[in-house]
């Protein structure tokens, strides 16, 4: 009797020794498993722009996707996919992170971009960056914005914010109206003008502008001059955050901020 209690008493230490040292595998696996399996991911970085002068607005987000495109006559599977908020304006850098062992040598992938504002579509890819198995590996990535084949509409009256870098004068008015067909009109302070505009994506020239010669206080004449150069010498353009019109030079030097009225 004395021998089976011994030899029970002998199982019990061992028994527990074997059960803390499979608690102990099990702890250990658990603890590397998740780290090798971050270890085995890769990456692919790039940026995501466009070529129109519009800030992003505040809550905009940049959506990139990893994506197999290998069968044509059906949805892309989507691999791997990050969403970034932005800090600043374009170009927006990603770094997209993906499991190797979900591509396929044989297969196509691609990245898509988009941006959305408040669940909106803004912009979007409108061609194929195939990456790793096949294509040039072009990961900068340039989309066209939604809904229309030109920049935003900035027909409309516009009233001058800052001509130059030296504001304006309070409660003098220098305006601009663009319209649709291209027609431009306005006042610079005093004398009022009207002439043509070209405009072709984010560039836009304006003029010859013939405007009346009224005689007006040296103030006033000082800021119309000012408003009629920035005018002659406008190349460019964009919609900043706040949905306020900048003019820009041929060196991309703000000229004139405005406000739609």
């Amino acid at each position: 009797m004395r021998q089976t209690l011994k030899g029970t008493e002998m199982k019990k230490p061992a028994l527990l020794t074997a059960l803390i040292l499979a608690l102990g595998v099990v702890a250990v696996l658990s603890f590397i498993r998740p780290q090798e399996a971050e270890a085995g991911l890769k990456s692919i970085s790039g940026t995501v722009t466009y070529r129109e002068r519009i800030a992003l607005p505040p809550k905009a987000k940049v959506e990139v996707k990893l994506v197999d495109i290998s069968l044509m006559d059906a949805p892309s599977k989507t691999i791997a996919e990050t969403t970034i908020e932005p800090k600043g304006q374009v170009p927006i850098p990603f770094t997209l992170s993906y499991d190797p062992a979900l591509i396929e040598p044989n297969n196509t992938y691609a990245l898509q971009a988009r941006i959305t504002v408040d669940g909106q579509l803004m912009f979007i890819t409108d061609q194929v960056y195939m990456v790793l198995t096949k294509g040039d590996g072009v990961t900068d990535l340039l989309l066209k914005r939604v809904g229309t084949n030109s920049p935003p509409d900035i027909a409309g009256t516009w009233l001058a914010e800052d001509i130059g870098g030296a504001g304006v004068i309070d409660n003098l008015q220098s305006t601009l109206q663009l319209s649709e067909d291209g027609s431009v009109s306005g006042t610079g302070g005093c004398n009022n003008f009207a002439g043509k505009a070209i405009l072709a994506g984010d560039a836009i020239s304006f003029g010859p502008l013939a405007a009346t010669r009224m005689a007006c206080v040296p103030a006033v004449n000082d800021q119309e001059a000012k408003f009629f150069d920035a005018l002659s010498k406008t190349q460019s353009w964009r919609i900043d955050a706040t949905g306020k019109l900048e003019l820009f030079d041929s060196a991309g030097t703000r000229l004139a901020l405005m406000a739609r009225q």
